[in-house]
């Protein structure tokens, strides 16, 4: 948890401004040299050696850190004659490697996965020991986790 998080486990409700901005910042990671860009900007590197890491040109590099610094994504420094970048978020740094990570399922025809749901809550008569209601069988809800690799009708 986030020392500006409210409620554990749960972002905020989004404002249209709020999703106005995420919406951005998405079209911004929306080209492949920029989000390999801001992938390799956990640690702070100068032009020369991005270029060396991605297939672009020094110029398109120089233009793309140009783009993501005017949004805020990355910031720089100078130090001595090199400028250096990093990207600026711990968010924005976990939003690169989720898309990745969902990229590389996609690509690689790997299902995806989900976060297993939160456990249901207890109603009153389990508390006291008594048994829980039929719930219409034992199979799991649909799209849920199972033993035998078959899911509920």
């Amino acid at each position: 948890m986030h020392a500006h998080d409210n409620t554990p486990g749960r972002p905020p409700e989004g404002s249209d401004e709020q999703y106005g901005a995420a919406a951005e910042v998405l079209g911004l990671l929306a080209d492949p040299t920029r989000l390999h860009l801001l992938r390799l900007l956990t640690t702070e590197q100068d032009v020369s050696t991005l270029t060396a890491q991605v297939e672009a040109s020094r110029s398109s590099v120089s233009q793309h850190l140009g783009r993501l610094r005017l949004a805020g994504l990355v910031t720089s420094r100078r130090e001595g004659r090199r400028m250096l970048y990093r990207i600026t978020s711990d968010h924005l740094a976990a939003l690169v490697e989720e898309a990745l990570g969902y990229a590389y399922h996609a690509v690689h025809d790997i299902p995806h996965h989900r976060a297993a749901a939160p456990a249901p809550r207890r109603n009153g008569a389990e508390r006291r020991g008594q048994p829980a209601p039929p719930t219409g069988g034992d199979a799991p809800a649909r799209g849920g986790p199972t033993t035998g690799g078959t899911l509920a009708p």
